[in-house]
């Protein structure tokens, strides 16, 4: 697990100091925006939503009134609406829960300034 947070910081480290803008993209049931902090997942409910963010796997399992189950990097995690939980070297948070969508921010730990 260490080594995938090596790897994936290694892989930023020549992002920062080019100042790489943010990207984004989209796949079956979902919509990713990233930066050098983190990425942005955007699950669309009711469908088998899975995004590849920062060199892990990130898919939505459930939501249970304000807790949504994830699993990120092959780790289930339960994280109540607007808070944060660490799970395999990564802080994953919540931002927003809809009859439509789940909101979910992985951050790698790196600071930018």
């Amino acid at each position: 697990m260490k080594a995938r947070r090596l790897l994936v910081l290694s892989l930023f480290a020549p992002l920062v100091l080019l100042g790489a803008a943010a990207c984004s993209s989209e796949g079956a049931g979902t919509k990713t925006e990233c930066q050098l902090s983190g990425c942005t997942v955007t699950f669309d409910r009711g469908v088998n939503a899975k995004a590849s963010v920062l060199g892990i796997d990130a898919e939505l399992v459930a939501v249970n009134g304000n807790t949504v189950t994830l699993k990120v990097g092959g780790q289930q995690v339960d994280v109540p609406v607007g808070e944060t939980q660490p799970t395999d070297g990564f802080n994953v948070s919540v931002q927003e829960v809809t009859a439509d969508n789940v909101v979910v921010k992985i951050a790698t730990g790196i600071t930018t300034g």
